[in-house]
């Protein structure tokens, strides 16, 4: 009898970012740097009520949006040395303007029904979700604590599944934090029939004769705009802008990033 080849099943969205902490601040430095913060600042200073942000991780966005914001953002992440350091750096912040993070699970809010007038998903939020049974739960949570004319605002990484893959190829250099030499050997794998790309990546890390590496994987699942325009109505929202830029361009699939912004409805969906 012919054996039935099991599918792999799909990797958690979760999983890597725990290791990743130590060097997600290094390598987003020199990739999208701050090129977002403006965007999401300027939607945040148009909101009156709180700001919530779905994966804060280190703080990257948290603390310059509570700058402008103040002590209405929360951030919310599931990782806690990735959230540790947003803690650690929140000191930067006055105390009068010190957002609150927690960690949580963004499927699972810890909060009540219509308690924010903006949830934002940053910078491939959405696509560390792998299963459309937790990106709907997402979305479903986000238009439950949302006010009813909230905001949602998700941003998207391009077409993933379309990259080429390639194995472990030095993509970036540069001095860490602690005066480490820090080189980045990444990896990329396809499932283009479920749409995951996963990124095997190594960090080295050489500090005179002191060389360590820490290797972990990341996996993201893209769905396309007009599909997750769809997903957004299933949950209770209606997208009002599609755009491909941060600076209010529209999108069109070749654009330089997917950014959504829809509007909780009135009444349930």
């Amino acid at each position: 009898m012919k054996k039935v080849k099991k599918r792999a099943a799909v990797p958690d969205g979760a999983d890597g970012w725990d290791s990743y902490a130590a060097f997600y601040d290094w390598e987003n430095a020199q990739t999208v740097g701050r090129t977002d913060v403006a965007f999401w600042q300027g939607l945040a200073r148009r909101t009156r009520g709180r700001v919530l942000e779905l994966g804060a991780g280190t703080g990257r966005l948290s603390l310059p949006l509570a700058r402008i914001v103040g002590k209405r953002l929360v951030g919310i992440d599931r990782s806690a040395p990735m959230l540790a350091r947003a803690v650690a750096k929140r000191r930067r912040v006055p105390a009068a303007k010190r957002p609150e993070l927690l960690r949580g699970d963004i499927r699972d809010l810890p909060f009540p029904d219509a308690s924010f007038s903006l949830v934002i998903a940053p910078y491939g939020m959405l696509q560390s979700l792998t299963t459309e049974r937790a990106l709907m739960g997402v979305l479903k949570e986000a238009a439950r604590v949302l006010k009813p004319g909230g905001v949602l605002g998700a941003d998207l990484v391009p077409d993933l599944p379309i990259w080429d893959e390639y194995h472990r190829e030095t993509r970036l250099r540069g001095r860490g934090t602690r005066g480490a030499r820090v080189t980045l050997v990444e990896s990329v794998r396809q499932d283009r029939r479920r749409g995951v790309t996963i990124f095997d990546q190594e960090f080295v890390e050489t500090l005179g004769t002191k060389k360590s590496s820490k290797r972990f994987a990341l996996a993201f699942r893209t769905v396309p705009v007009p599909a997750m325009v769809k997903r957004m109505e299933k949950a209770g929202f209606d997208v009002e802008h599609m755009l491909g830029d941060y600076r209010g361009g529209a999108w069109d699939p070749r654009a330089e990033v997917w950014l959504l912004l829809a509007r909780r409805r009135q009444a349930p969906c």
